[in-house]
């Protein structure tokens, strides 16, 4: 994953109030409901919810600028690039590869003496490993150093390995299920099924889809992280709102339009509505299994951008001929 503040367009010095600022104005941009018709856009929209999850919360935020996490969220470990699958340092730098044939388990390597089969710095031997992995002692009564072949018949072929992914998926597909391609950590690309009503965090397991192995491929199993909406916050079943609604809307009341994960909706706003009141709509919001959870929408007045002078006179007349003091109350 590109590098996160790239992702947002911010400076690496940025506030926390912009980093959210540039979020929410991108999300709404590529969010997947306002472009159903760009195949890729559930694909940006993922790549903007990973970089605010690291930008968003201040201690990931600090360790990404340390260097303790990546783009991607996950620690970095100093000593262990380049190590890939299948393949080992020793302590001495002495290299072994490990393959499974029709001969069984077989290790190969060559240079470096004394402790060359001892990989990954402070771990424990080579062997031992394998013989914790595999039932019993990898290469016993062989000589260790110098170049070596080595192989172990095994009573049972072992699976493959299971392999982990995540997959990022918008409130829509969380109420109305739907469909995200992933790519796993073998390489390939699959399609997965998400079901209406899934929950943040949970496990999507697929069979066979893991590294392959002489007694089958392991599963993959994906896990599903929601990600946040631009307007929509959940409660549970519920989603919240901020309706923003115009001054001579709140004294006059009025038909309001609403957002919510099924489309637009009207609202009546009585006259004399105050700001902070909430609104329900019922069964806009998640799936359960028994319904659906219910959309409260809290009205925000918002005045006009800029100075409008009549406004403003016309509030010097209001308070000096019907002055009012909502703060009573506090004493």
């Amino acid at each position: 994953m590109r590098d996160p503040y790239e992702v947002l367009g911010v400076a690496k010095g940025a506030s926390a109030g912009n980093i959210k600022s540039a979020f929410r104005k991108l999300a709404k941009k590529h969010h997947p409901d306002a472009n159903k018709d760009d195949p890729k856009a559930a694909a940006r929209f993922s790549e903007l919810n990973a970089a605010y999850e690291i930008l968003g919360d201040e201690k990931k935020r600090k360790a990404f600028d340390a260097g303790e996490i990546d783009a991607e969220g996950k620690p970095r470990y100093a000593g262990f690039e380049g190590v890939h699958p299948g393949a080992g340092f020793g302590q001495d730098g002495h290299f072994e590869s490990f393959t499974w044939g029709p001969q069984g388990f077989q290790r190969a390597g060559g240079g470096g003496g004394g402790q060359g089969g001892r990989g990954f710095g402070g771990f424990s031997g080579l062997d031992d490993i394998l013989k914790g992995m595999m039932g019993g002692r990898a290469g016993a009564g062989q000589p260790r150093g110098g170049a070596h072949f080595e192989t172990e018949d095994l009573h049972a072929a072992p699976s493959g390995h299971d392999v982990q992914a995540t997959v990022t998926i918008a409130l829509s597909d969380l109420a109305h299920g739907g469909s995200r391609r992933v790519r796993l950590p073998t390489g390939k690309e699959v399609d997965v099924k998400i079901p209406a009503g899934i929950t943040d965090g949970q496990q999507i397991r697929l069979k066979g889809q893991g590294f392959a192995g002489p007694g089958g491929a392991g599963d993959a199993l994906i896990t599903v992280s929601i990600a946040q909406h631009p307007f929509f916050e959940r409660d549970g079943a519920d989603l919240r709102l901020d309706l923003p609604v115009t001054l001579d809307e709140a004294v006059l009341g009025g038909k309001v339009r609403v957002p919510t994960l099924d489309g637009a909706v009207d609202l009546s706003i009585p006259a004399g509505t105050n700001s902070g009141r909430a609104f329900r709509l019922k069964g806009k919001g998640l799936p359960t299994k028994t319904g659906k959870g219910d959309l409260y929408a809290t009205i925000r007045i918002m005045l006009p951008d800029g100075k409008d002078e009549e406004l403003e006179d016309l509030m010097r007349k209001w308070r000096d001929g019907k002055p009012y003091d909502p703060r009573k109350d506090f004493g």
